[in-house]
């Protein structure tokens, strides 16, 4: 039984230079250069540690097209060739693996599609012929049980929380935002119980998907969101340990953005604070990636760590693109943009040390596929 303090293993479907040229339209001439300089700049004097596929909030359907709460076109079908395309061109790039970052398929989809749906998406997936790691969302929990996704996402145990090195000098750790939650677990669960209870305290309305009466970060509690339990937590805090230990730079990825100023209030994670308490207290975490708020959000918080909230496939129009790539160095990240979604040049404060991507270089590729998933004992 695990309690809170509230109040992907990988799915494998089997090194170049930066490349900004592609982007040079979406971005301003002088930051466009800058960016270029930056990049020609450390890739003269150090090695690339790797290069990972970025994608977030897919949400296929094969449905007509419809629109969120807020009236956002959302492209149901359109989303599977967005998804194509985001995979071929991570192939042209060569990444060395890949990571979506929740919400595959939406939650309109008819119940006795939801599996086809998911295969369809997963297909598009194994053509990378890559490792691609996966993280639960809650339109995925709105169509299959938390034990199918974790066997069709090839995340092992009871939870959906896990680590991975695709290099010496790296570790991923992948949280799951729904541990404690009204959604995946069956009522009666404990974590199940306990979101109900955060719910009751701290969302007034008797919808509790409704934020209405609270402002800002307060208007997080809703049932479509959730938060990390306590063990979840302390396993957090091992791994960000044992990295440490390691001389590692992390990167904390999860569904459910981590920063107030990413995005808005109802997109956060509920105990946001207590994550990034253990990421501040760490000091070797260099950025977070999230989705869900399906628009671009970035933030350099006051320890210099970057929080980078990624756009949705689902919402781009149909025949344009939101994928990227993101470049590892020993200093710096680059995340490359194409379409909808922004790059982004991060740069490491003194506070984030780690190796460098030359000390002990790897195979990427043969290292990411081999890569032992480090989770906490059930």
């Amino acid at each position: 039984m695990r309690t809170s303090s509230i109040g992907a293993s990988m799915h494998v479907t089997t090194l170049q230079s930066c490349v900004f040229e592609v982007h040079k339209s979406r971005l301003g001439l002088r930051t466009f250069r800058a960016m270029t300089r930056s990049c020609s700049a450390q890739a003269s004097v150090d090695q690339r540690c790797f290069r990972v596929g970025i994608v977030s909030d897919v949400q296929y359907a094969d449905i007509k097209d419809g629109h969120s709460f807020l009236g956002v076109p959302r492209y149901y079908r359109a989303s599977l060739e967005g998804l194509r395309r985001a995979v071929s061109g991570w192939q042209a790039q060569k990444v060395d693996f890949g990571i979506q970052f929740g919400d595959l398929i939406d939650g309109f989809n008819p119940k006795d599609q939801s599996e086809i749906a998911m295969k369809s998406v997963l297909d598009e997936f194994a053509l990378l012929q890559k490792p691609v790691y996966h993280m639960i969302g809650n339109h995925c929990l709105y169509n299959l049980s938390r034990q199918r996704l974790n066997e069709v996402l090839g995340i092992q145990g009871v939870s959906s929380y896990y680590s991975f090195s695709p290099h010496k000098a790296w570790r991923f750790v992948v949280l799951d935002g729904y541990d404690v939650s009204m959604l995946g677990w069956p009522e009666g669960h404990p974590l199940h119980t306990e979101a109900k209870a955060i719910l009751d305290e701290r969302n007034v309305n008797e919808n509790k998907n409704n934020p209405e009466g609270h402002e800002g970060p307060a208007r997080r509690f809703v049932q479509f969101g959730g938060g990390i339990g306590a063990e979840q937590l302390d396993w957090l805090k091992a791994q960000l340990a044992e990295s440490k230990a390691a001389n590692q730079r992390v990167i904390v990825c999860g569904h459910l953005p981590l920063h107030p100023d990413t995005c808005i209030g109802t997109c956060l994670l509920w105990n946001y604070e207590q994550v990034l308490q253990a990421i501040w207290d760490a000091g070797n975490v260099v950025a977070t990636f999230t989705g869900h708020a399906h628009n671009d959000g970035y933030k350099v918080d006051k320890h210099g760590v970057h929080h980078r909230v990624l756009s949705a496939v689902l919402e781009t129009e149909p025949g344009k693109d939101c994928y990227g790539w993101l470049d590892a160095y020993s200093d710096h990240l680059d995340l490359v943009g194409v379409g909808d979604l922004d790059s982004q040049h991060m740069p490491f404060g003194t506070a984030a040390n780690g190796a460098s991507c030359q000390q002990e270089h790897a195979d990427n590729t043969t290292q990411a596929e081999d890569a032992t998933l480090e989770r906490q004992p059930r």
